[in-house]
């Protein structure tokens, strides 16, 4: 059966943190692949940006 583990963070190291965290968990052949993505998101009364760290992994369980 085919699973994914979705991991939603607003540092990029607390996203590797719990990403490697997980894996360490799963033989390596049972990983299928890992989807990551970041978000910028301009905050409307400030000059900074509020980032969003995200990664899907698929891996069979």
């Amino acid at each position: 059966m085919i699973q994914v583990k979705l991991f939603d963070k607003e540092h990029e190291k607390d996203l590797e943190r719990d990403m490697n965290y997980f894996l360490k968990g799963i033989d390596e052949k049972k990983l299928v692949d890992i989807k990551y993505n970041v978000a910028a998101i301009p905050e409307e009364e400030e000059e900074e940006q509020i980032y969003c760290f995200s990664a899907m992994i698929i891996y069979r369980a």
